[in-house]
């Protein structure tokens, strides 16, 4: 089977597969959804991410960084953003001047996201982070009714949201996500019998979201689900949802070596017999692991990775490959005929988690966004 794109590898990312996923999320969970498309959607590509979620009634959105909120905004996506973490201070005033909703969780957050105002004209959203027990950002259960106190009470904040994140809910024992949602609770009935709750309460994660209901509060915050992927083995996901992502390539050269020929670098790799090896142009540099134990699908059988991979391609065994020929696709992760090479099966042979191969997908790898609906 010949490639049919004009790149040595590339992404396939179907949006009619996200559409659907996210329609079952929704009907399932029967929750609004704020999608986190932080890590450029988890390697997806978060504008195309973004627009297919916003036709599937998504109106809240999550990163990381403030670049991405910035050029959402230039594409002109006009729903809610949250950066749910760390912005440098020097990029808070421009947040606030494209209306987008800021986390904060200390009194120095609070003192210069009040003055980044001012520039602004408009009142700066906030949600107030508490750290529930992931150990990570967010003030101590113990702070919150204060730093409350101080965005109530301030002309220039609106208290937009409270919300925490779930450390532990992608495993089978529920007990550290109960005692981290009683925490979390306590923190909302302390505010709300002040009458400082604001209108947004989120705690569930991907895995919140599906195994513990009742933190789902008034959003729930679906991330690696949305691109077809599960939190864990532990967390099931609801039947119907599949992975959008397919990585590809092609076979780049093939050749007859000798027996007791080296393949690529340090030799660890060494022919037994005479034997046929193809090149696939992927390597470390797109976020192909040099990890030993790999395999691709090449005419629809499994060819394994044999040396070391190198920066920018790696080598395969092309025995047992049916009428292999240069220029035929090659898939690294997805379907190919009747087999299969997923995210998870590749993540095990990195000692990884799945977030991290598609994460780590490198920006030079083009993400092509087929039109599935005229196939």
């Amino acid at each position: 089977m010949k490639a049919q794109q004009p790149f040595a590898t590339w992404v396939e990312v179907d949006l009619e597969i996200l559409f659907n996923n996210i329609k079952i999320i929704q009907q399932t969970t029967r929750s609004p959804i704020l999608a986190v498309v932080k890590a450029n959607g988890y390697g997806h590509g978060f504008i195309p991410i973004t627009r297919t979620a916003e036709k599937a009634g998504i109106s809240w959105f999550g990163v990381a960084r403030p670049r991405m909120a910035v050029k959402m905004r230039q594409e002109g996506i006009q729903a809610n953003i949250l950066v749910l973490g760390y912005i440098a201070p020097e990029h808070i005033e421009e947040m606030i001047c494209l209306d987008v909703s800021l986390t904060v969780w200390t009194d120095q957050h609070l003192k210069l996201v009040a003055e980044a105002v001012r520039n602004c004209g408009s009142r700066a959203r906030v949600h107030l982070l508490v750290d529930s027990g992931m150990g990570r950002l967010g003030c101590l259960p113990g702070e919150a009714l204060d730093l409350a106190r101080k965005i109530a009470t301030a002309d220039e904040l609106e208290f937009e949201g409270l919300f925490s994140h779930l450390a532990r809910a992608d495993e089978l024992d529920p007990g550290p996500t109960r005692r981290q949602e009683q925490v979390f609770n306590n923190v909302i009935a302390e505010l709300g019998g002040e009458g400082l709750l604001p209108s947004i309460v989120h705690l569930a994660n991907s895995a919140g979201s599906l195994a513990h209901p009742s933190t789902r509060h008034h959003l729930i915050r679906p991330g690696i689900i949305l691109y077809g992927l599960a939190p864990s083995p532990e967390v099931e996901l609801p039947t119907g949802i599949k992975p959008i992502l397919s990585w590809k390539s092609v076979l780049a050269s093939i050749k007859q070596l000798p027996p007791d020929h080296g393949v690529s670098y340090g030799h660890a790799y060494i022919t037994k017999s005479s034997e046929l090896i193809g090149v696939v142009p992927v390597g470390y540099a797109d976020g192909y692991r040099r990890v030993p134990g790999g395999q691709v699908l090449i005419n629809g059988v499994k060819a394994p990775i044999v040396g070391r991979v190198c920066m920018d391609q790696f080598m395969v065994k092309l025995e047992g490959i049916p009428d292999p020929q240069i220029g035929d696709e090659v898939v690294l992760i997805g379907k190919q005929g009747d087999q299969e090479i997923t995210v998870d099966q590749l993540a095990a042979i990195w000692q990884t988690i799945n977030y991290e191969v598609t994460c780590g997908i490198g920006a030079r790898v083009p993400r092509i966004y087929p039109d599935t609906t005229q196939s």
